[in-house]
């Protein structure tokens, strides 16, 4: 069972929203986000370090301070404003015709130590402190994490509903093509009435955002700690989450790239693939995997299609029957040398957004040596994994499209 509850957002007037509305902090580097920030553009309050010329480092103390000072600022410049009610939010995307409808909620720290909000992916202690730093500082969830709930008639009911009764409050297409719409749900029924359906939903589960996660709730256990009077329904005790049912998600693929063939030739290799996989030479075209356990792989100038044979992979296991293991452990760590992925500085990982022409645009460079693409994890997979307690291999899911940042903030001041 989780805990929820409707804020009172911090978030732009319609005429500004566009603007203030950016990527997150950590799909784009300092000198993307300085390029890319307008006036208004929320990156200078998540990105602050691109106000200091040269760009500063991101971890400073006059970095963490200038966020304080920009989040201040956009307040008092009107650009951000609170919501006098506490509210639900319907946050939609639209990408390539497809629109997605998640809830804008606050949900409960504890129910992330409790295992009630289920992870796939292992955090970085340095990434945490970073987060948290920012959370403490602003005592507001800048930025949203990504959620998915297992599907619920009764919700998807009353988002249509709201939908269909009321004008959106922003709807714009960003510069990337995606669409992305909201509502604010004011009917107060309505929203106690979700309150009491999550009451009863049994999980909820980080699609995106891992770190933010848990920086939020060591903030959360950080202000318990300091307050002898703590009762859990402190405002610090919630965090800005943005919740999809997780039918309506889409994990697209992240591919691997690597800087050398571990001392052997191509045709080396391509002998060695031969134990694992059915190797077959697909030509100049790109060549896209058709469907689990099957591979692409780019090299030479050629593209191949690599189909595991039974034995390499075990589909009874959450762990196994993930191609990501497959090919970490039959192919870059068996043939290639590579066997931490979270450290090794010979792999570098490609997201399916940028597609499989970047694959081989950075081997035809002499950047890299050769490219896997894999097929993309499915919804249920995740599930399963974060179901039995399992952790995910590094860079396995890659959710698009992101959230945007600044479309609803959260506060610790209601």
């Amino acid at each position: 069972m989780v805990r929820i509850k409707p804020f009172r957002g911090i978030r732009p007037p319609k005429q500004y929203a566009s603007e203030v509305a950016s990527r997150p902090y950590d799909v784009l580097n300092s000198a993307e986000a300085k390029a890319e920030a307008t006036e208004r553009s929320l990156l200078h309050i998540i990105k602050p370090e691109i106000d200091f010329d040269p760009i500063a480092d991101e971890h400073s103390q006059e970095v963490y301070e200038k966020a304080m000072e920009n989040f201040r600022l956009w307040r008092e410049k009107g650009w951000l404003q609170q919501d006098d009610q506490e509210h639900y939010y319907i946050y939609a995307q639209t990408m390539e015709g497809r629109t997605q409808y998640g809830l804008a909620m606050c949900c409960h720290f504890e129910d992330y130590l409790s295992g009630a909000i289920k992870k796939h992916e292992l955090t970085r202690p340095d990434k945490e402190e970073d987060r948290m730093i920012h959370v403490r500082n602003q005592q507001a969830n800048i930025e949203p994490v990504f959620f998915a709930y297992p599907d619920d008639k009764e919700i998807d009911a009353i988002v249509e509903k709201v939908v269909k009764e009321n004008p959106a409050d922003y709807d714009f297409t960003a510069a990337d093509g995606f669409g992305h719409h909201m509502w604010v749900i004011r009917d107060k029924a309505l929203n106690d009435r979700l309150t009491e359906i999550f009451a009863g939903i049994p999980a909820l589960y980080v699609a995106d955002g891992h770190h933010r996660t848990a920086a939020a709730a060591r903030v959360g256990q950080e202000c318990r700690e300091k307050n002898p009077n703590h009762t859990g329904e402190e405002e610090y005790c919630y965090f800005l989450a943005v919740t999809f049912p997780a039918s309506q998600l889409r994990i697209i693929d992240y591919n691997r790239v690597v800087k050398d063939l571990n001392g052997m030739t191509p045709a080396e290799l391509l002998d060695a693939l031969k134990t694992d996989f059915e190797v077959e030479k697909r030509g100049s075209e790109i060549y896209h995997p058709s469907g689990l356990h099957d591979f692409s792989m780019y090299l030479e100038g050629e593209w191949y299609s690599l189909k595991a044979k039974p034995g390499t992979y075990d589909d009874n296991d959450p762990i196994g029957v993930l191609d990501v293991t497959v090919l970490s452990n039959r192919v870059l760590d068996k043939l290639l040398g590579i066997q931490d992925l979270r450290t090794s500085k010979r792999i570098d990982f490609v997201g399916g957004i940028r597609g499989l022409g970047e694959l081989k645009k950075r081997v035809d460079s002499g950047e890299m040596k050769v490219a896997f693409a894999l097929y993309p994890v499915s919804m249920q997979q995740l599930i399963n994994i974060a179901d039995t307690g399992n952790i995910m291999p590094p860079k396995t899911t890659w959710f698009e499209p992101k959230l945007r940042s600044g479309v609803v903030i959260h506060s610790f001041e209601q």
